[in-house]
């Protein structure tokens, strides 16, 4: 996928280049600064750094990545907090700007940032976030690159903090109508006999789940004859005129995944790059899409549907079409039916949201 999310150590991250807050003097500073040299060579690369010289917020400049499993390091200055008052954000918007620029024209296809200016410097990690989705996102429309934000841990990486009390009270909302696998296992074991040993029940389960269940146990039992010595109690529906055949459906059934993605696109007007950097997922694999007899993974359709905006009829009609659901029984799938619920269709606004909430990211 073009733009990834990933919780580490930037060292440890592989790409054509790496992105290293700077100090603005050829000395070496600390946080990621020190940790780069460290990794790097440190005189090897001190050496290079100081054939660059002072430089000042909001400028790149690039020197070989000696030991870093990458190619260069390309060096930014941050702009110190001061309130925001001082053309901070700006200098950070211009730092991820020229990086990228600059990655671009040095031939690389990928390149790692850390969150800029957010450790000694005091950027506030929530804007940075932002300040780093609106310009990578703006940089990927015309460009093909992979581009990893790095965050080093938990406590550097914040939703803000509405968007993130919105989202769990929803969560609480739906959490309320789960109950736990075990209740659901004793329930059946109880009243219908042992459950099938070989099927995952989860840890949770909806009671819309529970009920469907058991109203097919019970379809089962009474064909079985399981419920034969309360058969004049059983009020069986009535029969229903069946308008077509078992054969006849199955030779119409309906259109596929890939069909009605592309009836969607051709309703909107969308050509195809609008819509696979809207989804977070690169050229060579939206072209696999177009083959029938491909199967996307859930992932990969749940970020077309954000891409094309659909609502949440549009978006499980689709999804359905690939054989997938959105449950109210997992955190990812409540994730996604909130921002679709919240009309959040900046797939990397969703991305951000989920990665918060330790969940795979969307695209491919």
């Amino acid at each position: 996928m073009p733009l990834k999310i990933v919780r580490n150590n930037i060292i440890n991250v592989k790409a054509d280049a790496i992105v290293n807050t700077a100090n603005p003097e050829p000395i070496v500073g600390i946080g990621v600064d020190s940790a780069i040299y460290t990794a790097a060579g440190w005189d090897r690369l001190l050496a290079e750094r100081e054939k660059i010289g002072p430089m000042k917020p909001g400028q790149a400049a690039y020197t070989p990545a000696f030991d870093l499993d990458a190619r260069y390091i390309i060096h930014v200055i941050g702009p110190v907090w001061q309130g925001g008052g001082c053309g901070e954000r700006a200098t950070v918007a211009d730092c991820y700007r020229k990086a990228m620029e600059m990655a671009d024209g040095l031939g690389c296809a990928s390149i790692a940032f850390p969150l800029i200016a957010t450790g000694t410097y005091g950027f506030p990690k929530d804007e940075a976030l932002k300040i780093a989705m609106r310009e990578i996102s703006s940089f990927l429309i015309d460009h093909d690159m992979d581009v990893i934000v790095v965050v080093f841990d938990k406590l550097a990486f914040e939703i803000s903090g509405k968007l993130f009390e919105n989202i769990n009270e929803y969560i609480d909302d739906h959490d309320a109508n789960l109950i736990r696998g075990e209740q659901v296992r004793d329930f059946f074991d109880g009243a219908f006999g042992e459950l099938d040993p070989e099927r995952e029940y989860g840890d949770v389960m909806s009671e819309e789940a529970i009920r469907r269940e058991r109203e097919g146990r019970l379809s089962q039992m009474h064909s079985a004859g399981a419920l034969q010595e309360k058969e004049s109690a059983w009020i069986p529906p009535e029969e229903a005129e069946i308008p077509v055949s078992i054969e006849d459906l199955l030779k119409d059934p309906g259109k596929s995944f890939q069909e009605k993605l592309f009836d969607l696109i051709e309703e909107r007007g969308l050509a195809d790059p609008d819509v696979y950097k809207r989804a977070n997922i690169d050229r060579k694999l939206f072209s696999k899409i177009r083959n029938p007899g491909y199967n996307p993974s859930k992932r990969t359709a749940v970020a077309l549907a954000i891409a094309l905006e659909l609502d949440m009829d549009q978006t499980e009609d689709l999804l359905m079409r690939a054989g997938f659901a959105l449950s109210v029984s997992t955190k990812f799938d409540l994730l996604i039916r909130y921002c679709i619920e919240h009309k959040i269709y900046d797939i990397f606004e969703v991305n951000c949201i989920l990665f918060e909430y330790d969940q795979p990211i969307l695209g491919g």
